[in-house]
């Protein structure tokens, strides 16, 4: 993609910037869905159908200003979710610049056929390493096919002479308009931890979650 401004009739991949100068790539596909991802974390910032609905929440207090972390849209949690380890609260990996990623390795052609698609490449910097002594190369494919699906693709490669252990989470914001009507599935009889009780660990029982209000 080169400069990464690639369009035709079914998809559209283009560079631009924000309000506050920070680059972002804009994928389109033909019927009017669209996403955007800031460089600045490897961030999906918007999601949108093909009626113009955006589908991810971003904070009033969200600023887009580095180092501050974007508060919203899909953070990208890595290398620790949550403050579990030593690390500042999620990982660093939402506080770096990213870059486009040149020299993607293959991936099955079902993920870009047809589809606009962007490939991201996060290092290690010099003061990333005296905070975390390990390098590594994370790569990140945002993909958005046509009738508006959208798919995030993470590969993380041990780049070092020794093994590391790491946390990832895509810390997704969903846009709701009835709190009441969302269910959370699939996640029974798997263990967790309870923020709400000093990180105890208990098994879900339920086939689904439901909310009757915001959970603080």
């Amino acid at each position: 993609m080169g400069n990464l401004t690639m369009s035709d009739q079914k998809v559209s991949v283009e560079m631009q910037k924000d309000a506050n100068g920070l680059e972002k790539v804009v994928l389109k596909e033909p019927r009017g869905a669209s996403a955007q991802v800031h460089l600045f974390g490897g961030h999906v910032t918007s999601w949108k159908n093909d009626r113009g609905e955006e589908l991810l929440f971003i904070s009033s207090k969200a600023i887009f200003r580095p180092p501050k972390a974007i508060r919203g849209g899909i953070p990208i949690c890595f290398p620790q979710f949550g403050s579990s380890g030593s690390l500042e609260q999620h990982g660093f990996a939402r506080n770096r610049f990213w870059s486009i990623d040149k020299n993607p390795p293959p991936f099955p052609t079902s993920t870009s056929n047809n589809k606009a698609v962007v490939d991201l490449i996060l290092k290690p910097s010099d003061e990333d390493v005296k905070i975390w002594p390990h390098s590594f190369e994370f790569r990140l494919r945002v993909v958005l096919a046509p009738g508006g699906d959208l798919t995030l693709i993470s590969r993380i490669r041990n780049t070092d002479s020794k093994p590391f252990t790491f946390t990832f989470a895509y810390h997704t914001y969903f846009s709701v308009s009835d709190i009441s009507e969302v269910r959370v599935e699939g996640l029974e009889t798997l263990d967790y931890l309870d923020n709400l009780r000093n990180k105890e660990r208990f098994t879900e029982q339920g086939d689904a979650i439901t909310f009757e209000s915001e959970v603080c």
